[in-house]
Protein backbone atom coordinates (compact mmCIF):
# COMPACT_ATOMS: atom_id res chain seq x y z
CA UNK A 1 0.00 0.00 0.00
CA UNK A 2 1.26 3.47 -0.85
CA UNK A 3 1.28 5.77 2.15
CA UNK A 4 0.39 9.42 2.02
CA UNK A 5 -0.79 11.77 4.75
CA UNK A 6 -4.44 10.75 4.44
CA UNK A 7 -3.89 6.98 4.30
CA UNK A 8 -1.37 7.12 7.13
CA UNK A 9 -3.79 8.93 9.41
CA UNK A 10 -6.67 6.61 8.57
CA UNK A 11 -4.71 3.39 8.98
CA UNK A 12 -3.13 4.58 12.20
CA UNK A 13 -6.57 4.86 13.76
CA UNK A 14 -6.59 1.08 14.21
CA UNK A 15 -5.27 1.28 17.76
CA UNK A 16 -7.56 4.11 18.82
CA UNK A 17 -6.69 5.74 22.11
CA UNK A 18 -5.15 8.99 23.08
CA UNK A 19 -3.24 10.80 25.67
CA UNK A 20 -3.90 14.37 26.72
CA UNK A 21 -4.58 16.61 29.66
CA UNK A 22 -6.81 19.56 30.40
CA UNK A 23 -4.99 22.74 31.31
CA UNK A 24 -6.58 22.69 34.76
CA UNK A 25 -6.75 19.37 36.61
CA UNK A 26 -10.28 18.46 37.60
CA UNK A 27 -10.94 16.89 40.99
CA UNK A 28 -11.13 13.11 40.83
CA UNK A 29 -10.04 12.63 37.23
CA UNK A 30 -7.47 9.88 36.61
CA UNK A 31 -4.04 11.35 35.96
CA UNK A 32 -1.56 10.35 33.26
CA UNK A 33 1.93 11.80 33.05
CA UNK A 34 3.93 11.35 29.86
CA UNK A 35 7.68 12.00 29.88
CA UNK A 36 9.22 12.72 26.48
CA UNK A 37 7.57 14.53 23.58
CA UNK A 38 8.85 12.61 20.57
CA UNK A 39 7.14 10.10 18.29
CA UNK A 40 6.03 7.95 21.21
CA UNK A 41 5.20 10.47 23.91
CA UNK A 42 3.57 13.13 21.75
CA UNK A 43 1.41 10.53 20.00
CA UNK A 44 0.34 8.94 23.27
CA UNK A 45 -0.50 12.31 24.83
CA UNK A 46 -2.47 13.50 21.83
CA UNK A 47 -4.46 10.27 21.49
CA UNK A 48 -5.42 10.11 25.16
CA UNK A 49 -6.56 13.72 25.06
CA UNK A 50 -8.55 13.23 21.87
CA UNK A 51 -10.24 9.95 22.75
CA UNK A 52 -10.86 10.54 26.46
CA UNK A 53 -12.69 13.80 25.68
CA UNK A 54 -11.42 15.38 28.88
CA UNK A 55 -12.06 12.40 31.15
CA UNK A 56 -8.34 11.88 31.77
CA UNK A 57 -6.02 14.58 33.10
CA UNK A 58 -2.84 14.21 31.07
CA UNK A 59 0.43 16.09 31.32
CA UNK A 60 3.31 15.90 28.85
CA UNK A 61 6.76 16.77 30.20
CA UNK A 62 9.24 17.82 27.51
CA UNK A 63 12.14 20.24 28.02
CA UNK A 64 12.38 21.55 24.46
CA UNK A 65 9.85 23.88 22.87
CA UNK A 66 10.60 22.70 19.34
CA UNK A 67 10.98 19.02 18.51
CA UNK A 68 13.29 18.19 15.61
CA UNK A 69 12.62 14.77 14.15
CA UNK A 70 15.54 12.38 13.95
CA UNK A 71 13.77 10.83 10.99
CA UNK A 72 14.42 13.08 7.96
CA UNK A 73 17.27 14.87 9.79
CA UNK A 74 19.72 13.21 7.40
CA UNK A 75 17.88 14.91 4.53
CA UNK A 76 18.74 18.22 6.17
CA UNK A 77 22.42 17.21 6.04
CA UNK A 78 22.04 16.36 2.37
CA UNK A 79 20.34 19.64 1.55
CA UNK A 80 16.92 18.18 0.80
CA UNK A 81 15.26 19.77 3.87
CA UNK A 82 15.70 22.92 5.91
CA UNK A 83 16.02 22.70 9.67
CA UNK A 84 12.65 24.43 10.03
CA UNK A 85 10.98 21.74 7.92
CA UNK A 86 11.90 19.07 10.50
CA UNK A 87 10.98 21.23 13.51
CA UNK A 88 7.60 20.99 15.24
CA UNK A 89 6.02 22.89 18.12
CA UNK A 90 3.74 21.64 20.87
CA UNK A 91 0.97 24.18 20.28
CA UNK A 92 -1.26 21.58 18.63
CA UNK A 93 -1.04 19.31 21.67
CA UNK A 94 -1.85 22.16 24.02
CA UNK A 95 -4.82 23.08 21.82
CA UNK A 96 -6.00 19.47 22.03
CA UNK A 97 -6.10 19.66 25.83
CA UNK A 98 -2.69 18.29 26.72
CA UNK A 99 -1.02 20.11 29.62
CA UNK A 100 2.45 20.62 28.13
CA UNK A 101 5.18 21.38 30.66
CA UNK A 102 8.55 22.43 29.29
CA UNK A 103 10.76 21.08 32.07
CA UNK A 104 13.06 18.16 32.85
CA UNK A 105 11.74 15.15 34.74
CA UNK A 106 14.50 14.34 37.24
CA UNK A 107 12.89 11.83 39.58
CA UNK A 108 10.24 9.12 39.73
CA UNK A 109 8.88 7.61 42.94
CA UNK A 110 6.93 4.56 41.84
CA UNK A 111 5.66 3.82 45.35
CA UNK A 112 4.24 7.31 45.84
CA UNK A 113 3.40 7.59 42.10
CA UNK A 114 5.06 10.96 41.69
CA UNK A 115 7.34 12.63 39.15
CA UNK A 116 9.77 15.34 40.27
CA UNK A 117 10.65 18.21 37.94
CA UNK A 118 13.92 20.12 37.69
CA UNK A 119 11.93 23.32 38.23
CA UNK A 120 10.91 22.10 41.66
CA UNK A 121 7.40 20.83 41.03
CA UNK A 122 5.98 17.38 41.73
CA UNK A 123 3.26 15.65 39.70
CA UNK A 124 1.07 12.78 40.84
CA UNK A 125 0.06 10.07 38.40
CA UNK A 126 -2.16 7.04 38.13
CA UNK A 127 -0.37 5.90 34.99
CA UNK A 128 3.11 6.98 33.87
CA UNK A 129 4.28 6.75 30.26
CA UNK A 130 8.01 7.02 29.57
CA UNK A 131 9.19 7.83 26.06
CA UNK A 132 12.63 9.35 26.68
CA UNK A 133 14.42 8.12 23.58
CA UNK A 134 18.09 7.24 23.90
CA UNK A 135 21.19 8.14 25.84
CA UNK A 136 24.75 6.96 25.18
CA UNK A 137 26.84 4.32 26.91
CA UNK A 138 29.78 6.02 28.61
CA UNK A 139 33.13 5.45 26.87
CA UNK A 140 31.56 3.08 24.34
CA UNK A 141 34.05 4.59 21.87
CA UNK A 142 37.43 5.03 23.60
CA UNK A 143 38.38 8.71 23.60
CA UNK A 144 34.80 9.94 23.23
CA UNK A 145 32.27 10.97 25.85
CA UNK A 146 29.48 13.50 25.84
CA UNK A 147 31.96 16.32 26.58
CA UNK A 148 33.47 15.69 23.11
CA UNK A 149 30.20 16.12 21.24
CA UNK A 150 30.99 19.62 20.01
CA UNK A 151 34.26 18.49 18.43
CA UNK A 152 32.93 15.14 17.23
CA UNK A 153 29.12 15.39 17.10
CA UNK A 154 26.87 12.37 17.33
CA UNK A 155 23.88 14.19 15.76
CA UNK A 156 21.73 11.27 16.87
CA UNK A 157 19.45 13.56 18.85
CA UNK A 158 18.23 15.97 16.22
CA UNK A 159 18.47 19.73 16.57
CA UNK A 160 21.60 21.66 17.49
CA UNK A 161 23.82 18.61 17.02
CA UNK A 162 22.43 18.15 13.50
CA UNK A 163 23.10 21.81 12.70
CA UNK A 164 26.63 21.50 14.08
CA UNK A 165 27.41 18.47 11.93
CA UNK A 166 26.06 20.29 8.86
CA UNK A 167 28.26 23.31 9.63
CA UNK A 168 31.31 21.07 9.99
CA UNK A 169 30.47 19.34 6.72
CA UNK A 170 30.24 22.67 4.92
CA UNK A 171 33.57 23.80 6.42
CA UNK A 172 35.51 20.73 5.25
CA UNK A 173 38.61 21.58 3.19
CA UNK A 174 38.78 20.52 -0.41
CA UNK A 175 39.63 16.82 -0.60
CA UNK A 176 39.10 16.41 3.15
CA UNK A 177 38.03 13.33 5.10
CA UNK A 178 34.68 12.72 6.80
CA UNK A 179 34.71 9.82 9.27
CA UNK A 180 31.79 8.07 10.90
CA UNK A 181 32.01 5.68 13.82
CA UNK A 182 28.84 3.59 13.50
CA UNK A 183 27.08 2.13 16.56
CA UNK A 184 26.72 -1.52 17.62
CA UNK A 185 23.30 -3.18 17.78
CA UNK A 186 20.74 -2.39 19.08
CA UNK A 187 20.40 1.31 18.33
CA UNK A 188 17.99 3.99 17.13
CA UNK A 189 17.01 3.73 13.44
CA UNK A 190 19.02 0.80 12.03
CA UNK A 191 19.37 2.31 8.50
CA UNK A 192 20.04 5.80 9.89
CA UNK A 193 23.86 5.87 9.84
CA UNK A 194 23.95 4.59 6.27
CA UNK A 195 21.35 7.03 5.00
CA UNK A 196 23.55 9.66 6.66
CA UNK A 197 26.58 8.40 4.75
CA UNK A 198 24.51 8.69 1.57
CA UNK A 199 23.38 12.24 2.33
CA UNK A 200 26.90 13.35 3.27
CA UNK A 201 28.15 11.80 0.03
CA UNK A 202 25.43 13.64 -1.90
CA UNK A 203 26.51 16.95 -0.38
CA UNK A 204 30.19 16.29 -0.99
CA UNK A 205 29.63 15.14 -4.57
CA UNK A 206 28.09 18.54 -5.31
CA UNK A 207 30.37 20.71 -3.21
CA UNK A 208 33.62 18.84 -2.47
CA UNK A 209 33.87 15.98 -4.97
CA UNK A 210 37.42 14.88 -4.07
CA UNK A 211 36.53 14.41 -0.38
CA UNK A 212 36.46 10.94 1.15
CA UNK A 213 34.17 9.19 3.64
CA UNK A 214 35.40 6.50 6.04
CA UNK A 215 32.89 4.41 8.02
CA UNK A 216 34.22 2.39 10.94
CA UNK A 217 31.55 -0.17 11.78
CA UNK A 218 31.62 -2.74 14.61
CA UNK A 219 29.02 -4.85 12.78
CA UNK A 220 29.63 -7.37 9.97
CA UNK A 221 26.46 -6.23 8.21
CA UNK A 222 23.78 -3.56 8.53
CA UNK A 223 20.19 -2.73 7.60
CA UNK A 224 19.60 -2.52 3.81
CA UNK A 225 23.30 -3.23 3.29
CA UNK A 226 23.00 -4.44 -0.31
CA UNK A 227 20.78 -1.49 -1.22
CA UNK A 228 23.10 1.10 0.27
CA UNK A 229 26.24 -0.43 -1.19
CA UNK A 230 24.59 -0.61 -4.60
CA UNK A 231 23.66 3.05 -4.27
CA UNK A 232 27.13 4.10 -3.15
CA UNK A 233 28.67 2.31 -6.13
CA UNK A 234 26.16 3.83 -8.54
CA UNK A 235 26.19 7.40 -7.26
CA UNK A 236 29.38 7.93 -5.24
CA UNK A 237 31.95 5.60 -6.76
CA UNK A 238 35.25 5.64 -4.89
CA UNK A 239 34.05 8.09 -2.21
CA UNK A 240 32.83 5.74 0.55
CA UNK A 241 35.15 3.32 2.37
CA UNK A 242 33.14 1.08 4.71
CA UNK A 243 35.33 -0.76 7.23
CA UNK A 244 33.35 -3.54 8.86
CA UNK A 245 34.02 -5.78 11.83
CA UNK A 246 36.18 -8.22 9.85
CA UNK A 247 38.58 -5.42 8.91
CA UNK A 248 38.92 -3.74 12.30
CA UNK A 249 35.75 -1.64 12.34
CA UNK A 250 35.08 -2.73 15.90
CA UNK A 251 38.55 -1.78 17.15
CA UNK A 252 38.19 2.00 17.06
CA UNK A 253 39.29 4.91 19.22
CA UNK A 254 39.22 8.66 18.67
CA UNK A 255 41.14 11.73 19.81
CA UNK A 256 38.89 14.76 19.58
CA UNK A 257 41.72 17.21 20.36
CA UNK A 258 43.93 15.87 17.58
CA UNK A 259 40.95 15.08 15.31
CA UNK A 260 42.11 11.54 14.65
CA UNK A 261 40.29 8.24 14.30
CA UNK A 262 42.24 5.05 14.94
CA UNK A 263 40.95 1.89 13.26
CA UNK A 264 42.74 -1.34 14.18
CA UNK A 265 45.85 0.65 15.23
CA UNK A 266 45.92 2.72 12.02
CA UNK A 267 45.65 6.42 12.84
CA UNK A 268 43.87 8.69 10.36
CA UNK A 269 43.67 12.47 10.56
CA UNK A 270 40.12 13.56 9.74
CA UNK A 271 38.35 16.86 9.18
CA UNK A 272 34.93 15.81 10.47
CA UNK A 273 34.19 12.91 12.81
CA UNK A 274 30.60 11.81 13.38
CA UNK A 275 30.82 9.50 16.40
CA UNK A 276 27.63 7.52 17.08
CA UNK A 277 28.24 5.53 20.27
CA UNK A 278 26.44 2.52 21.72
CA UNK A 279 23.03 3.46 23.08
CA UNK A 280 20.75 2.77 26.01
CA UNK A 281 17.36 3.97 27.24
CA UNK A 282 16.99 7.64 28.13
CA UNK A 283 18.15 8.31 31.69
CA UNK A 284 14.73 8.86 33.27
CA UNK A 285 13.87 5.20 32.57
CA UNK A 286 16.91 4.17 34.60
CA UNK A 287 16.03 6.66 37.35
CA UNK A 288 12.53 5.13 37.45
CA UNK A 289 14.08 1.71 37.97
CA UNK A 290 12.46 0.05 34.97
CA UNK A 291 15.55 -0.90 32.92
CA UNK A 292 17.86 -3.90 32.89
CA UNK A 293 20.77 -1.47 32.91
CA UNK A 294 20.41 -0.62 29.23
CA UNK A 295 16.82 -0.98 27.99
CA UNK A 296 13.38 -1.19 29.59
CA UNK A 297 11.66 -4.61 29.24
CA UNK A 298 7.94 -4.28 28.46
CA UNK A 299 4.88 -6.45 27.95
CA UNK A 300 3.96 -6.67 24.28
CA UNK A 301 0.19 -6.38 24.74
CA UNK A 302 0.22 -2.83 26.12
CA UNK A 303 3.87 -1.63 26.45
CA UNK A 304 3.64 -1.78 30.26
CA UNK A 305 6.87 -2.22 32.16
CA UNK A 306 7.67 -5.74 33.31
CA UNK A 307 8.72 -4.12 36.60
CA UNK A 308 5.62 -1.99 37.25
CA UNK A 309 2.15 -2.37 35.68
CA UNK A 310 1.43 1.36 36.11
CA UNK A 311 4.48 2.43 34.10
CA UNK A 312 4.68 2.12 30.30
CA UNK A 313 7.77 2.53 28.12
CA UNK A 314 7.58 3.41 24.43
CA UNK A 315 9.85 3.61 21.44
CA UNK A 316 13.62 3.53 21.48
CA UNK A 317 13.89 3.08 25.25
CA UNK A 318 11.86 -0.13 25.33
CA UNK A 319 13.02 -3.72 25.01
CA UNK A 320 10.00 -5.22 23.31
CA UNK A 321 11.08 -7.88 20.84
CA UNK A 322 11.32 -7.73 17.07
CA UNK A 323 10.44 -4.11 16.25
CA UNK A 324 13.33 -1.81 15.29
CA UNK A 325 13.89 1.36 17.27
CA UNK A 326 12.30 3.90 14.94
CA UNK A 327 9.90 6.82 14.89
CA UNK A 328 7.26 4.73 13.11
CA UNK A 329 7.63 1.98 15.74
CA UNK A 330 7.27 4.46 18.60
CA UNK A 331 4.17 6.00 17.02
CA UNK A 332 2.63 2.55 16.50
CA UNK A 333 3.41 1.46 20.07
CA UNK A 334 2.04 4.73 21.46
CA UNK A 335 -1.41 4.13 20.02
CA UNK A 336 -1.55 0.62 21.47
CA UNK A 337 -0.39 1.96 24.84
CA UNK A 338 -2.83 4.89 24.80
CA UNK A 339 -5.72 2.55 24.08
CA UNK A 340 -4.70 0.29 26.97
CA UNK A 341 -4.18 3.18 29.40
CA UNK A 342 -7.52 4.75 28.54
CA UNK A 343 -9.23 1.38 28.97
CA UNK A 344 -7.61 0.80 32.34
CA UNK A 345 -8.60 4.24 33.63
CA UNK A 346 -12.08 4.70 32.14
CA UNK A 347 -13.29 1.21 31.25
CA UNK A 348 -13.38 1.97 27.52
CA UNK A 349 -12.88 -0.82 25.00
CA UNK A 350 -9.33 -2.08 24.53
CA UNK A 351 -8.49 -3.44 21.09
CA UNK A 352 -5.97 -6.24 20.43
CA UNK A 353 -2.48 -4.88 19.95
CA UNK A 354 -1.25 -4.60 16.38
CA UNK A 355 1.96 -2.92 15.32
CA UNK A 356 3.65 -1.87 12.09
CA UNK A 357 6.83 -0.16 10.96
CA UNK A 358 8.46 1.10 7.80
CA UNK A 359 11.88 2.73 7.54
CA UNK A 360 12.54 4.75 4.39
CA UNK A 361 16.01 5.92 3.36
CA UNK A 362 17.15 8.33 0.66
CA UNK A 363 20.36 7.36 -1.15
CA UNK A 364 20.41 10.06 -3.83
CA UNK A 365 17.89 12.40 -5.44
CA UNK A 366 14.66 10.39 -5.99
CA UNK A 367 16.48 7.17 -5.08
CA UNK A 368 14.48 5.97 -2.08
CA UNK A 369 14.46 2.52 -0.50
CA UNK A 370 12.43 1.02 2.33
CA UNK A 371 12.12 -1.89 4.72
CA UNK A 372 9.17 -2.71 6.94
CA UNK A 373 7.01 -5.28 8.67
CA UNK A 374 3.85 -5.94 10.64
CA UNK A 375 3.91 -7.36 14.17
CA UNK A 376 1.67 -8.90 16.81
CA UNK A 377 1.81 -9.20 20.57
CA UNK A 378 2.70 -12.60 21.99
CA UNK A 379 3.25 -13.62 25.60
CA UNK A 380 7.00 -13.30 25.11
CA UNK A 381 7.43 -10.25 22.86
CA UNK A 382 6.28 -8.13 19.95
CA UNK A 383 6.77 -10.69 17.19
CA UNK A 384 7.24 -10.10 13.48
CA UNK A 385 4.44 -11.45 11.30
CA UNK A 386 5.66 -10.56 7.82
CA UNK A 387 7.92 -8.03 6.15
CA UNK A 388 9.13 -6.42 2.94
CA UNK A 389 12.21 -4.67 1.60
CA UNK A 390 13.18 -2.82 -1.57
CA UNK A 391 15.17 -4.85 -4.07
CA UNK A 392 18.46 -4.10 -5.73
CA UNK A 393 18.18 -3.17 -9.38
CA UNK A 394 14.79 -1.48 -9.11
CA UNK A 395 13.80 1.03 -11.77
CA UNK A 396 14.21 4.77 -11.32
CA UNK A 397 10.41 5.13 -11.33
CA UNK A 398 10.03 2.68 -8.43
CA UNK A 399 12.74 4.40 -6.42
CA UNK A 400 11.21 7.83 -7.03
CA UNK A 401 7.79 6.53 -5.95
CA UNK A 402 9.35 5.13 -2.77
CA UNK A 403 10.86 8.50 -1.94
CA UNK A 404 7.54 10.28 -2.60
CA UNK A 405 5.82 7.74 -0.35
CA UNK A 406 8.24 8.67 2.44
CA UNK A 407 7.31 12.32 2.07
CA UNK A 408 3.63 11.45 2.46
CA UNK A 409 4.42 9.35 5.52
CA UNK A 410 6.39 12.19 7.12
CA UNK A 411 3.49 14.60 6.71
CA UNK A 412 1.15 11.99 8.14
CA UNK A 413 3.16 10.94 11.16
CA UNK A 414 4.03 14.46 12.26
CA UNK A 415 0.37 15.45 12.00
CA UNK A 416 -0.46 12.32 14.02
CA UNK A 417 2.07 13.35 16.68
CA UNK A 418 1.45 17.09 16.94
CA UNK A 419 -1.66 17.93 14.93
CA UNK A 420 -1.48 19.46 11.47
CA UNK A 421 1.03 22.27 10.98
CA UNK A 422 -0.46 25.72 10.56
Amino acid sequence: MTLNRRTFLSTSAVAAATLAAPMVRAQGKPRVVVIGGGAGGATAARYIAKDSKGDIDTTLIEPTRTYYTCFFSNLYLGGFKTIDEIGHSYGGLAAAGVNVLHDWAVGVDRDAKTVTLAGGGTLNYDKLILSPGIDFVDMAVPGWDISAQNAMPHAYKAGSQTELLKAQLKAMPEGGTFAMVAPPNPYRCPPGPYERVSMVAHYLKLNNPTAKIIVADPKPKFSKMALFQEGWNNHYEGMVDWVGEDFGGGNVSVDHAAMTVTIDDEVTKVDVANVIPAMKAGRIADIAGVTDGNWAPVNAADMSSKMDPDVYVLGDASQQGDMPKSGFSANSQAKVCANAVRGALTGSKVFPAKFSNTCWSLIETNDGVKVGATYEATAEKIAKVDGFISQTGESADVRKATYEESEGWYAGITADMFGAKA
